[in-house]
């Protein structure tokens, strides 16, 4: 068996626990897991992916910034029990819009 060496790293407990829970599924560590990633920037000389920075629409950041206003702002915006009752509202709503 070949010698092995240690990497200490901290990590989020949280990310730490999703990340195993997700290795485990695959039948695999978080050791196998990062010697592969280190593996992978041998072959690749650098990291085997690209990094960058998510390019949204400008739909979509409407749509971010709006679930935040709604986030901080719960009592200003309908919300509803079940699809149901959203889907009677919606059909008042339109009614009320057609007359």
């Amino acid at each position: 068996m070949d010698k092995t060496t240690s990497i200490h790293i901290r990590i989020e407990p949280d990310i730490k626990n999703k990340v195993e829970k997700i290795l485990s599924s695959l039948g695999m560590t978080t050791t196998e897991a990062i010697n592969i990633y280190l593996r992978q920037i041998i072959i690749n000389y650098g990291i085997p992916f690209e990094i960058k920075n998510p390019k949204f629409s400008d739909e979509t950041l409407k749509s971010i910034e709006e679930a935040k206003q709604i986030e901080k702002n719960p009592e200003k915006y309908k919300s509803y029990n079940t699809v149901r009752d959203f889907m009677e509202d919606l059909h008042d709503e339109i009614q009320d819009s057609e007359g």
